[in-house]
């Protein structure tokens, strides 16, 4: 089933009663069963949330966002015993060995690029050296073709000259919002597959606790790069409005397709983090990913 995003931008209450959860407005109280969340986003600063409320959502794998001043996703709360043999999880990701890795992250580089390069085709645009640079993905990216493909993707993406940064102009805000949600929704299906966010297959950094969902995610980006185009298309605001957020979120529900079946993005997350899973306790020898379009 598909889960619901609560996105929440008004002075809120949420408690709970049973298994639901009870959001009290100026307007009234309402109910929502907590099995039906996926994700909530919790954006302004005066919202009240019980810890009843919050241990029941972790308990459901329901990832809790929390914005900062500036209505920018900050910090999630996730849960950290999501899989009934968690320890084995743990165990097996820790002792995997770097030739597995660099493999897996092989694939993870050509399966970003190859997306990049049919998102561009899709656009009449120059697609071909990614099709090259894809071919030419070595164990580990030791040559780096994935920053090579990232020029020429970002080059032709947009018909204005665009620098990706950051902290730089629009519609790079767009993309950062588009990215921040995405990372969350990864990092909820690694949870949920036992699987330890912190440690990742190629980022390695001390202060990021989210490394092994932002590797994971890299070929999921061009989803959100076509969804910041078709906004720009249909608004003419630069500013990250409450709309424009509403719009970026509906990502997770964008349809992706496998060999055989299609599915949305939210539930096709799982089998990837679930494929991965199987890649480190041997029992699988690919990280699986949907084609972004038909």
């Amino acid at each position: 089933m598909l889960k619901r995003t609560l996105f929440f931008t008004q002075k809120t209450s949420i408690t709970t009663k049973w298994e639901q959860l009870a959001i009290k407005t100026e307007s009234g109280i309402k109910t929502v069963p907590i099995e039906d969340i996926g994700f909530i986003i919790i954006e302004n600063q005066e919202i009240y949330i019980s810890i009843p409320a919050l241990n029941k959502l972790i308990d459901n794998n329901v990832a809790v966002i929390f914005c900062d001043p500036k209505h920018m996703p900050s910090s999630m709360l996730l849960n950290l015993n999501g899989h009934h043999t968690q320890q084995e999880l743990f165990s097996n990701q820790i002792k995997a060995s770097e030739p597995l890795k660099k493999q897996i992250w092989r694939q993870v580089i050509k399966k970003k690029i190859k997306h990049q390069a049919h998102h561009l085709e899709k656009l009449n645009k120059p697609f071909e050296v990614l099709k090259f640079h894809e071919s030419k993905v070595l164990s580990g990216d030791t040559e780096n073709r994935e920053g090579a493909a990232a020029a020429h993707y970002w080059k032709h993406l947009f018909d204005f000259d665009f620098k990706r940064e950051r902290y730089g102009v629009y519609p790079n805000s767009f993309l950062n919002y588009g990215y921040i949600i995405l990372r969350a929704a990864v990092a909820r299906s690694l949870a949920a597959s036992g699987l330890l966010c912190t440690l990742g297959i190629h980022h390695h950094n001390k202060y990021n606790a989210f490394c092994l969902a932002d590797d994971v995610m890299e070929p999921y980006r061009p989803l959100v790069d076509a969804k910041v185009l078709q906004i720009m298309t249909n608004h003419k605001e630069k500013e990250l409005t409450t709309e424009i957020k509403l719009a970026l979120l509906s990502v997770l529900t964008e349809t992706v397709y496998f060999k055989t079946t299609q599915s949305p993005l939210m539930v096709a997350l799982s089998k990837t983090t679930s494929s991965l899973q199987k890649c480190y306790n041997g029992t699988a020898k690919k990280i699986s990913y949907p084609r972004l379009w038909n």
